[in-house]
């Protein structure tokens, strides 16, 4: 088990269970999954640029990327149904604890004038996303090696039904909201 994931049930596990008051173990909030997104709109006219996305998510995630495909052909944009358009990873378990600890404790650090994250990204059902604008402030990512800055979408999807749930469960495994 990973240090991040016995902080949580040592910690975190019975500070939202006396704040919330639940009376089952199993109704409280945890992490499901974190899903990491790169758009590379570029990937129309430069196919490259999407080998690099998938390496960069790939060193960034520690797992394989996916390539996203678009839906629906938009003729403003030239984009094609079926075209190569990003890159994705989902991180679930040991993966997914090890990556939301080195993204509050080392990654959000590093943002240049950091006061914290918004408070209201929330979806309405306790999941949180975060956009983060340039690639480079990851540790794996090798400055040299980059050939474009590219933006980053993270989605951290909890089993907390409801925005102040998962807000809680997220400050206590050390989120940094902005007050």
């Amino acid at each position: 088990m990973s240090p991040f994931k016995a902080f949580y049930q040592t910690d975190v596990v019975p500070a939202l269970q006396k704040h919330f008051d639940y009376k089952n173990v199993m109704r409280i909030p945890k992490l499901d999954k974190i899903t990491l997104n790169i758009g590379v709109g570029e990937a129309i006219q430069n196919p490259k640029a999407l080998e690099e996305a998938v390496e960069e998510l790939t060193l960034i995630a520690g797992q394989r990327a996916v390539i996203t495909h678009a839906k629906k052909s938009v003729s403003a944009f030239k984009v094609r149904e079926g075209m190569a358009i990003g890159c994705k990873v989902t991180l679930r378990q040991q993966r997914m604890y090890e990556f939301f600890n080195r993204l509050v404790n080392v990654v959000l650090p590093q943002i240049r004038d950091f006061r914290g994250v918004s408070p209201d990204s929330f979806d309405g059902r306790g999941n949180y996303s975060l956009g983060l604008t340039e690639q480079l402030i990851f540790p794996e990512i090798d400055y040299d090696r980059v050939n474009d800055i590219r933006g980053l979408n993270v989605t951290v999807v909890t089993t907390a039904p409801t925005d102040e749930e998962g807000r809680e469960l997220l400050r206590l495994l050390g989120m940094p909201f902005r007050r």
